[in-house]
Order: structure tokens, then C-alpha cells, then sequence
């Protein structure tokens, strides 16, 4: 009989001090693959994401928030499985609930302003005094040391380079859509966490995990070498292809677009027979991978006025029988649902905790598929602030009621 599967990440805990999308991302990456997240919030105000419209509630999805119990998606989708708990680290006392928990932990991360954390007093120094088995990871725009400024995705975005990379040449700079910064960066800050936590099994000591934003997004960038390309005439922002791949890319169809991947010579001439053009694959300009990249403009614009005149379905179908990597360009309401990443949870029904699936909506899953393991979510999400202190302060840390009554009474909880 095969055992039931646990999440990778079990017996792990998680002092979550994020807040927005970035650091939240990374926290919930975490508690998707099992870990034990404790979301720590301002008793008045807590995460910015909480005040993020569109919301969700008994009537549906509103711009503007109509009753109490409606919740932003942007919190109801990044706080799933987090146990969330309220304490004022300005408060001394509330610094010594904090190392409690600590003292607890195996993992904070943390996305303030560089030097926020320190000056607060929960820093790693100050969190590796009470426990030096703690891995604090600290996930900023700029790095830990660096106090260029506040930075958000668009920020991020402009200063890596990143917008002008898409778009045509000489038009204006292009914002990826999805918010690319504040994904990658979590990426990374998980990355880092369990290599620190493997590395604590050989050492026994924790330490601090250090990722920016400007360093995780530029570090794609610079996968490409702009310079050579520049220095052989190539141009690098070429719109929807990649010239020196010719053809690669996206191409017009009477009622939409296709990608499209042709570099190899196979894959060359199957693109040349799908367009009734076989011969081309003798063309001088055409008849090898160097002249396709030096004439890619004028094969770009034969294939475009071929797909053109035909439906998507109908270039689909002919590149695919000639084994040429061909798909559709997809809204993001259909790419959702696709049922390759619906079957494996890589996307996920968004419900909300009172009203369950009012509207089909999908988020997020955990894109990782273990075989001797499992990934999801506790069935927690911090609906109001503080909503798990309870569960936390009395369970994990053996607060009395007096303690609880006090701290409430003092402003810390």
C-alpha cells in the first residue's frame, strides 16, 4: 500500500514579514510546498495588497469594495495557506513577540526598504542572536545594503533594461504585462532559501539570503548579448520575431496570430511546403540558416502575407502536420484553463473562504511536480487582521491568557 504523499517542505516554519506581491509570492511559493507560513501584519492597516481592487464577495467580483466580508483577490490569492497573525514591531514588546517567534522558526523573509528591517530591530543580526540556525531572507529592490530608493515592478522593469527589449525599433518602450520583476525575484528568494537550508544540514548555522530585484530581472537580460548584436548589425529589438533566429516568432492570421519556430533546416522546409512554397528552401536568401537571418525581413513579410489570408485554425493544422512548432496566441482567460496545467494544479479555482466559487476565476498554483511528493495549500488565509494569533501565540509559543490579555490591552497584538 503506497503512503499518502507529504509536501516537500513540512516541519519547516515561516515568519513571513512581506507584504505587496513580491515578498508575499515568495512566502507563498513556500507554504504551497508545505512549510508552516505565519504572516505577520500591522495590527491597523496590514498588507497593502489588502486594499487592492478588484474584489470579491457575495455579489461577485466589484471595483469597489460593497460589504465587509468582500475580500481583494490580490490578498485572497497571495495569502492562501498563510496563518496570519497582528503585532506591532514598533512596540518593544512587541520586538520580543517577534523573537519568540523567531526562536520558533527556520525561515524569515522580509521585503522592506533596504535597512528597514535593522533599524525595526528584526534583522538578521538581531534574529541569528536569538536563533543562528534562522535563514533571513531579505528580498529588495536594490539589494539589503542599498537605499537607492522604494522600487516596484515598473521601476524594476525600466532600470534593468528590460522595456526595451520588446517593441519595434524606434517606438516607445514596452511594459511586459504581467508583472515579471516582482515574480522572478521571489523565484530567486526561494532559490536561495533552500540552498541555505541544505547547507544548515551540513553547517548546523543559518544566514542571510540576499536577492534585489533590479539583479534578478537584469540577469535575464543579459542572457542576450546586446553589445555583439549591436557590433554585427543586428538589430535587437526586432517586435514580434527574433531575427537572428529567422523565422521565430509571432506571425498575423486572418483572425488572429500564431507563433511560430522554424530555425532548423527540417523545420525551414516544412514552413516553406505548409506555405506552397517548397522551392524556397533552394532560394539563396533562403536556403540556409546564415541567409535566412541576413534576409529575415524579406522572409518574415512572405510569410506574414501568407498567414494573412488563412484562419489560425488552418495554419495550426498545416505546420503541424509537417512537424513545425506552431500555437495559437491565447488570451490570458483561455491559457488559464488549458486543461494540461488545470490537471496538474499549475492553475488553481479561486474561492472565497465564506462564499466559495461565486465567479470562475483561476490564480496561481505551485508549477512543480514531485514523485514522491505532493504541493497545496493549508486551508488558511487570514481574512482579518490577526485572525490566527489565537492558533499562534497560544499553540506555538505557549501564551497564557493574562499574555494574550496584556498584550491586546498594550497595543502589541
Amino acid at each position: 500500500m503506497t503512503a499518502p504523499q507529504t509536501r516537500p517542505l513540512e516541519g519547516l516554519t515561516v515568519i513571513d514579514l512581506t507584504r505587496a506581491l513580491a515578498g508575499p509570492y515568495a512566502t507563498l511559493l513556500l507554504a504551497g510546498l508545505g512549510a508552516k507560513v505565519i504572516k505577520v501584519e500591522e495590527p491597523h492597516g496590514g498588507d497593502l495588497a489588502r486594499e487592492n481592487s478588484p474584489y470579491l464577495g457575495r455579489d461577485g467580483i466589484l471595483v469597489e469594495r460593497a460589504h465587509e466580508d468582500d475580500i481583494s483577490l490580490s490578498h485572497l490569492t497571495r495569502a492562501r495557506g498563510k496563518y496570519g497573525v497582528s503585532l506591532n514591531l514598533k512596540h518593544p514588546e512587541g520586538k520580543k513577540v517577534f523573537m519568540d517567534l523567531v526562536a520558533k522558526a527556520d525561515i524569515v523573509v522580509e521585503n522592506f526598504t533596504a535597512g528597514t528591517a535593522d533599524r525595526l530591530g528584526v534583522g538578521y543580526e538581531a534574529c541569528k542572536a536569538i536563533n543562528p540556525g534562522v535563514v533571513f531572507a531579505s528580498l529588495s529592490g536594490f539589494g539589503a545594503n542599498n537605499h537607492s530608493g522604494k522600487a516596484m515592478d515598473v521601476i524594476i522593469q525600466a532600470l534593468s533594461g528590460a522595456m526595451f527589449t520588446s517593441g519595434e525599433p524606434g517606438h516607445p518602450p514596452v511594459r511586459i504585462g504581467i508583472p515579471i520583476a516582482d515574480m522572478l525575484a521571489p523565484v530567486f528568494t526561494v532559490i536561495g532559501i533552500l540552498a541555505a537550508i541544505e547547507q544548515r544540514h551540513r553547517t548546523g548555522e543559518g544566514q542571510h539570503v540576499d536577492v534585489s530585484m533590479l539583479g534578478a530581472l537584469t540577469s535575464f537580460v543579459a542572457i542576450e548579448n546586446w553589445s555583439a548584436m549591436a557590433a554585427a548589425g543586428m538589430e535587437a529589438r526586432t517586435g514580434l520575431t527574433v531575427q537572428r533566429l529567422s523565422p521565430f516568432g509571432v506571425f498575423e492570421c486572418a483572425d488572429g496570430y500564431v507563433a511560430v519556430v522554424a530555425v532548423h533546416e527540417p523545420l525551414a522546409r516544412g514552413l516553406f511546403a505548409a506555405m506552397g512554397e517548397p522551392d524556397l528552401a533552394q532560394d539563396p536568401r533562403f536556403c540556409n540558416r546564415d541567409a535566412r537571418v541576413a534576409n529575415a525581413e524579406v522572409l518574415e513579410a512572405r510569410i506574414n502575407a501568407w498567414s494573412r489570408t488563412l484562419p489560425v485554425a488552418q495554419v495550426v493544422s498545416a505546420l503541424e502536420e509537417r512537424g513545425v512548432p506552431v500555437a495559437p496566441v491565447r488570451h490570458p482567460e483561455d491559457a488559464l484553463v488549458d486543461p494540461r496545467v488545470v490537471e496538474r494544479h499549475e492553475t488553481m479555482a479561486v474561492e472565497h473562504p465564506t462564499y466559495g466559487s461565486t465567479v470562475d476565476l483561476r490564480t496561481s498554483g505551485v508549477p512543480i511536480q514531485f514523485s514522491a511528493a505532493t504541493t497545496g495549500f493549508d486551508d488558511a488565509l487570514p481574512v482579518s487582521i490577526g485572525q490566527h494569533n489565537d492558533a499562534i501565540y497560544r499553540e506555538l509559543l505557549g501564551y497564557s491568557d493574562t499574555d494574550m490579555a496584556r498584550l491586546k490591552s498594550d497595543g502589541v497584538l
